[in-house]
């Protein structure tokens, strides 16, 4: 079953580089490397041979799995979402009610996520914990430690 992801256009111009990066260049290097070790003789006691093919398995699967992300991927169109809600692609300021700490979190695709920069996934436990909450609300997220509590401060795009 094909699960549909939501992406920002620089998140699926990314995934597209990557898959053209995948087929125009590392493709071609694989089929030179399994060439190349062709040509050393005897395929049966050829590890180098082995290693190749196996090498090229693991990048064809790569490129059919990119692919299939590709096919099921959308294009969220910013000016049209909610910012009552939290959505994917909200900026969402939260509040630790253990430790008073304040966050600021935006809310994105699996493949788009980085803490670095402040971006989590829909997907995490504080991601699906934060979805649909509004301004004033508590999100009471289960994570591996126990229960934390975030008031939910502001909500912006």
């Amino acid at each position: 079953m094909s699960k549909v992801s939501y992406y920002t256009p620089e998140g699926l111009k990314k995934l597209r580089d990557e898959l053209k990066q995948l087929k125009d260049i590392e493709r071609p290097k694989a089929s030179q490397a399994i060439a190349d070790a062709r040509d050393k003789g005897d395929l049966s006691e050829n590890a180098e041979y082995d290693a190749a093919k196996e090498a090229q398995g693991l990048l064809e699967m790569k490129i059919s799995k990119l692919e299939e992300v590709l096919s099921n991927a959308r294009i969220i169109d910013e000016s049209q979402l909610d910012t009552s809600k939290v959505l994917v692609l909200s900026k969402v300021k939260i509040k630790n009610q253990t430790n008073g700490m304040e966050v600021t979190y935006t809310l994105v695709a699996e493949s788009e996520a980085n803490l670095a920069a402040g971006k989590i996934s829909v997907n995490s436990p504080i991601g699906k914990g934060l979805l649909g909450k509004s301004v004033g609300d508590v999100a009471e997220i289960q994570v591996p430690n126990g229960v934390m509590k975030f008031d939910i401060i502001e909500i912006s795009r």
